[in-house]
């Protein structure tokens, strides 16, 4: 081997050494320039699956850590008890229809004696003003036969009989009111019963109070029926379950977990000194410690307005706590950033609560993505 062929290996080796050196430096230096941090986690919507009615699992499709689709069937409580009392109320309410038609019936009775009894009085007036007409011309005549017998014009005894058909007439006029004052009083009741009956039967169609409450205790039980079917909400992963078939769910109680493969995000727990340097849009890396060859691309979606603090928190006797500190020592509060993610590699299956490291390159809220999303150096994961 010549002496030129020695140089040229040597300059080759070097110049790829110096490459690799290069970027090796380089990946140190965009972690060292940007906000990093180790401490990052991998978040997800965990909906607590609790079931709305209690009763026995009697079907359960699910094993732990399934996906699952929206609509699928997770567990079947024992609808036979709701199914009865959705059977009850529709009874009920079939019942409920037919007192408020039978009531309405009522009404249309009572109704229509108030209106005989308007057109009784109605005719007992018309008799009350002839009969008082009549009255009256009897009343004349005895004033004239009165005036004639003083003259010899007219008997004694015509004078008589004009006075007896006055007070005749006079009877038949109070009998004629008397009549007019039954009717009346009779009209009373018969609006006093309508009221009443109006009342029992309540508003007329879908305004009644009675056929409200019937249609709603159906609508409940329907309701109640539909909840004995358990399906899940959300296209997710079932996780810790630990139903078995024949176990008793509880209302309200929480049964299983579902995480939501759409609602995956990041939180960087970054140095409360990082934070004047992220801004909402810039990009950033993730590097899970389960994939520390795959980073996966992201943004930022929001920074967090705050953080528990222990001191000045209240402690026994209600005194504030206030720990020991260094004055030499000053540790920097951790705050949580929401990182979207962008970019999923393929292989990549994300768990929640798993950790990894979180890049924000500073300045490139306005770039739509990274050409090369550089991976945590193995020196700092």
């Amino acid at each position: 081997m010549t002496p030129l062929n020695t140089s040229k290996k040597a300059l080759i080796t070097a110049a790829v050494v110096l490459v690799i050196v290069g970027a090796v430096g380089w990946k140190y230096w965009v972690y060292m320039v940007n906000p990093w941090t180790r401490n990052g986690q991998v978040m997800a919507q965990v909906i607590q699956i609790t079931p709305r009615v209690t009763g026995t699992i009697v079907e359960l499709p699910i094993i732990d850590n399934q996906l699952v689709k929206k609509g699928d069937l997770l567990f079947q409580i024992d609808p036979r008890t709701y199914e009865s009392k959705l059977a009850g109320a529709k009874g009920m309410l079939a019942e409920t229809v037919d007192e408020i038609e039978a009531l309405t019936a009522q009404v249309e009775a009572t109704a229509a004696t108030v209106e005989q009894y308007e057109a009784a009085i109605k005719r007992a007036k018309q008799k009350v003003k002839g009969k008082k007409a009549r009255l009256t011309d009897y009343q004349a005549e005895l004033v004239r036969y009165t005036k004639l017998v003083k003259t010899g014009a007219a008997s004694r005894e015509r004078v008589e009989q004009a006075q007896a058909d006055v007070t005749d007439a006079e009877a038949v006029v109070d009998g004629a009111r008397a009549e007019l004052l039954g009717a009346q009083s009779k009209k009373l009741e018969a609006e006093s019963d309508l009221a009443r009956d109006i009342a029992n039967r309540g508003a007329i169609g879908a305004a009644n109070a009675r056929l409200r409450t019937a249609k709603a205790r159906v609508h409940s039980a329907e309701l109640a029926l539909e909840f004995s079917t358990v399906q899940a909400p959300v296209d997710g992963y079932v996780t810790n379950l630990n139903l078995r078939l024949g176990d008793h769910a509880t209302a309200n109680k929480p049964a299983l977990a579902l995480v939501d493969v759409d609602s995956y995000w990041i939180y960087g727990f970054f140095k409360e000194s990082y934070m004047g340097e992220i801004s909402e849009g810039d990009r950033a890396v993730v590097t899970l410690m389960s994939y520390p060859d795959k980073p996966i691309e992201g943004h930022v979606v929001s920074k967090g307005w705050g953080v528990w603090q222990k001191d000045g928190s209240t402690a026994q006797e209600l005194l504030p706590y206030v720990g020991a500190t260094f004055e030499w020592i000053r540790l920097a509060q951790r705050v949580p950033v929401r990182i979207e993610i962008d970019k999923l590699p393929e292989g990549v299956d994300l768990v929640v609560g798993t950790t990894g490291s979180v890049l924000v390159l500073e300045g490139t809220a306005e770039t739509e993505s990274l050409a090369s999303a550089p991976p945590v150096p193995k020196l700092l994961q």
